[in-house]
């Protein structure tokens, strides 16, 4: 039952960021180019949101990924390690979404 209330909060979460990031990204008044982009992202705040934005989708997607491979009962052992390596791949996946976003505004930073 927490993977429901998971799946149902996340989804709300990403039509959120998923309505901003359309918005700011796919019908900008400008034209969007790489300049534009790292304006964006030297901010703290669209730090945070694309931070967000990666906690919801891989938190969505490991949900439903688990729901997946839990469905079948007879495989009981070979579902806590798909899980458990899911769990794995996306802290990990997050930690490395994180370090690039804020390496990314670091580097804007200093000027590079």
């Amino acid at each position: 039952m927490k993977t429901f209330w998971i799946q149902r909060i996340s989804a709300v979460a990403l039509i959120f960021f998923m309505t901003i990031h359309m918005i700011v990204v796919h019908y900008p008044p400008f034209h969007i180019d790489f300049s534009r982009i790292t304006e964006r992202m030297a901010q703290p705040l669209w730090q945070a949101i694309d931070i967000a934005f990666l906690f919801f989708v891989l938190l969505h997607a490991l949900a439903g990924a688990y729901v997946v491979l839990t469905d079948v009962e007879r495989f009981n052992r070979g579902k806590r390690i798909l899980a458990g390596a899911a769990m794995v791949i996306g802290i990990f996946a997050f930690i490395y979404g994180v370090q690039t976003i804020l390496a990314f505004g670091k580097w804007l930073a200093a000027g590079a």
